[in-house]
């Protein structure tokens, strides 16, 4: 056999290492660009106004986006309360109940696929059986979107975690006489804890960026929130709209929401990996 030459092979491996960094440190570069453009343009809204007022009329300076804030922890907070839960109980079908069956794969491959879905055919869809039905535009259907979104994340990254706690913990649990749903819930989910935690976290800043979904379905509203019945106000579809607009009090307001947004999630990214680290220091 004919062996190959030892500089040519250290020669291929130093081309695929330069070219690994060089495609690393762009990245890094695109998201530092980012970051500055966002935080040097988004930093000259940010006041307490911004917080506290609702949004003037064009060509009329002031004003803030209390509404806009307001309704994305609203209609984030009624994705989360419907996708965690369901993503969570899907994930233990999946790891726990259905790992070698015929509808545990059935379930992983819609899994799949739905993770894969564009979100405005998600939109799109919650527009048709919620929105044309009721007549109405609502933050309720928002909410529902972003579950949709939200729950097969949730599930695969729960499968992942839960099928990481090795066999013999479930067999100590099962052997001492505990139920399969208590020692599930108890002891399984106890070891797998951070890693639910980041995968939930990190669903929730997946959905916090998305705007066609609510385009179709909370739609936008310059009032303060009253009711999830009806249009809601919310930073993506804001930033949208103000973006596109001719004013520049209300692309200001764009980029200070974009900078709310980027802090959000870049605060919830960092959670999930200390909350990671945590739980592999403690294994």
């Amino acid at each position: 056999m004919k062996r190959r030459s030892t500089g040519r092979r250290r020669l291929l491996n130093s081309a695929v290492t330069a070219t690994a960094m060089g495609a690393a440190l762009l990245g890094i570069g695109a998201l530092t660009w980012i970051l500055y453009t966002v935080i040097s343009r988004g930093a000259a809204a940010i006041n307490w106004a911004f917080f506290t007022e609702l949004p003037t009329p064009p060509g009329v300076g002031g004003g803030g986006l209390s509404s806009a804030l307001w309704g994305t922890v609203y209609i984030t907070g009624v994705a989360a309360a419907l996708g965690i839960p369901l993503g969570l109980l899907a994930g233990v079908y999946l790891a726990e109940l259905g790992r070698h069956s015929r509808l545990g794969d059935a379930v992983r491959f819609g899994s799949n696929v739905l993770m894969g879905v564009p979100s405005i055919i998600v939109g799109l869809f919650v527009y048709t059986i919620i929105v044309l039905p009721t007549g109405h535009f609502s933050g309720w259907a928002g909410g529902v979107s972003l579950a949709i979104i939200m729950l097969p994340v949730v599930a695969r990254t729960s499968e992942d975690m839960l099928r990481m706690v090795p066999d013999s913990l479930r067999e100590s649990a099962l052997a001492l006489g505990a139920p399969r749903w208590r020692a599930t819930f108890g002891v399984i989910f106890r070891a797998a804890r951070a890693g639910l935690i980041t995968g939930v976290v990190l669903a929730v800043a997946r959905v916090s960026g998305e705007t066609a979904p609510l385009l179709f379905t909370a739609l936008n509203s310059p009032y303060t929130v009253s009711s999830l019945n009806e249009p809601t106000a919310n930073l993506t579809v804001t930033i949208f709209n103000y973006a596109m607009s001719p004013y520049q009090d209300w692309q200001t307001l764009a980029w200070g929401a974009s900078l709310i947004i980027t802090v959000a999630v870049l605060v919830l990214t960092l959670l999930s990996r200390l909350a990671f680290k945590e739980n592999r220091t403690w294994s």
